[in-house]
C-alpha cells in the first residue's frame, strides 16, 4: 500500500485551486487536505494541518508565497514547499530558491511533469522544470548577471505597474518591434511563456494596444 502524500495548495484564484487539487487527486497517493488564498492563510495552514508538501503561488495578496516558504524556512518547519506559478522571471526563481523552495514549476506544465515533481521533492529532491533549470545554471555560470540587470533596470516596486524585470525586458522588446517569436529566441524561454509576459504587460498597464502601450512605456520613462 502507497504512502499518502498531504498536500496544502495556496493560491488566490479558487478556479486555479479547483483545477490543482482535480488533477492532484485523480492520482491514489495524493491527497489535498487545505487551501488558502494568501501567504497568512499558507503558514496557518501549515501549522493547523501538519502537511507533507506545500503547493503555493507567488503573487497574493496579504503576503506572498516567497515570504511565506522564507517564514515557514526560518521557523525550521519540516513542510517542503513548491512554487507553482505563471511567472519564470530570474528574481522569483532565485528569491524562491534563497527562501528555501524546493521546487518551482510553471502553471503551463504539463501533468506528468507536475506529478514527478511531487514526488521528487517528496522523497527529499529538488525539481526544477526545464526553463527554471536554464536560469538557476546560468545564474550560476554567470553570477554577476543578474547585478548588471537590477542596477539597470528598474526592480520590482520601482515602477507604478509593478513590473518585474523579465518583463521590463519583454517590454522593450515588444516596442522594438520584434515579435513573439524572436523574443522567445532572443531570451531563450519559450513562445508561450512570451505571451505570459506580454499579456501581464497589458494587464498591469492597463492599456488595449502596442500602441497605447508605447505610449505609456514612455510617459514613466519605462523603456
Amino acid at each position: 500500500m502507497s504512502t499518502i502524500t498531504s498536500i496544502v495548495l495556496v493560491d488566490d484564484h479558487s478556479l486555479v485551486r479547483d483545477g490543482i487539487r482535480a488533477l492532484l487527486e485523480s492520482e491514489s497517493d495524493l491527497e489535498v487536505i487545505g487551501e488558502g488564498a494568501d501567504g497568512k492563510e499558507a503558514l496557518k495552514l501549515v501549522e493547523e494541518k501538519n502537511p507533507d508538501l506545500l503547493i503555493i503561488d507567488i503573487r497574493m495578496p496579504e503576503m506572498t508565497g516567497i515570504e511565506a516558504v522564507k517564514a515557514l524556512n526560518a521557523n525550521n518547519s519540516q513542510v517542503k514547499s513548491i512554487i507553482l506559478s505563471m511567472h519564470d522571471s530570474e528574481e522569483y526563481i532565485l528569491q524562491s530558491v534563497s527562501a528555501g523552495a524546493k521546487g518551482y514549476l510553471l502553471k503551463d506544465t504539463d501533468k506528468t511533469e507536475f506529478i514527478k515533481a511531487i514526488h521528487t521533492v517528496r522523497e527529499g529532491g529538488k525539481y526544477y522544470s526545464g526553463d527554471i533549470s536554464n536560469v538557476l545554471v546560468n545564474n550560476l555560470l554567470n553570477p554577476n548577471k543578474e547585478i548588471v540587470e537590477t542596477t539597470t533596470k528598474p526592480k520590482i516596486g520601482n515602477n507604478p505597474f509593478d513590473l518585474t524585470n523579465k518583463e521590463l525586458q519583454v517590454l522593450e522588446l515588444v516596442l522594438s518591434g520584434l515579435t513573439n517569436k524572436q523574443i522567445s529566441e532572443k531570451l531563450q524561454n519559450s513562445k508561450r511563456t512570451v505571451e505570459t509576459h506580454r499579456f501581464n504587460l497589458m494587464r498591469k498597464m492597463e492599456v488595449k494596444n502596442l500602441i497605447d502601450l508605447s505610449k505609456k512605456a514612455q510617459e514613466f520613462n519605462l523603456v
